[in-house]
């Protein structure tokens, strides 16, 4: 197959991070603006915020299955601003419009970790042609990363370590708790972070 040769990685920036030097960084916790969309004037603000972005963080979560062939869509669906973190709890209103709108938008960049899990679950719930969305892990392992998931790539590029205590908790809860909102916060942030890191070491 031929095409470009991805960019080297710069010499600062190590292929794999082992367990005990992860464990040993500091804990990356989102600390700005939060805000759980909740009713039609709450979304208006957070249309208002992300559109006029470049770069949102996004991420998903969903209620974990434990038994055989148990399977369940999105609960959770998280934006990312330079300025806030909007939270929509997709199960319990209908979102629709808005998720057409950002996640087809070909202005806007959308990074994850991981995102076409993501895209797949949620082209379940609503219709849209997913534009601008940048997959992270797929970006580190074209330059050379032996580890692409969002936790790994925080300790490498952000220098930071992220809990995941809360990962398979009951995203499908009416009412969230504080630990939750954090968690599900952190994880957007994150990605927004570490495109701006990938786009400063010219990775993207």
């Amino acid at each position: 197959m031929t095409g470009v040769r991805p960019a080297p990685l710069p010499l600062r920036v190590g292929e794999r991070i082992s367990r005990e030097q992860l464990g040993a960084l500091p804990v990356l916790r989102y600390q700005g603006k939060l805000h759980l969309v909740e009713s039609p004037a709450d979304l208006d603000c957070a249309l208002a915020d992300i559109r006029q972005e470049a770069v949102l963080g996004f991420d998903t979560e969903t209620r974990p299955a434990f038994r055989a062939g148990e399977r369940y869509l999105p609960s959770l669906v998280q934006f990312a601003t330079a300025g806030a973190v909007y939270l929509l709890q997709i199960q319990l209103r209908d979102y629709s419009a808005a998720l057409r709108e950002i996640l087809s938008s070909k202005r806007i960049v959308k990074a994850g970790v991981a995102v076409a899990d993501d895209l797949r679950s949620l082209r379940e719930v609503v219709e849209f042609e997913p534009n601008g969305v940048v997959d992270l892990g797929v970006i580190a392992r074209r330059h050379g990363l032996k580890q692409s998931g969002v936790r790994n790539l925080a300790g490498i590029f952000l220098g930071a370590r992220i809990v995941k205590g809360a990962k398979t908790s009951n995203w499908a809860a009416r009412r969230l708790t504080p630990h939750q909102l954090e968690y599900a916060a952190t994880d957007a942030w994150a990605c927004r972070e570490l495109y701006l890191r990938f786009q400063a070491l010219k990775l993207v």
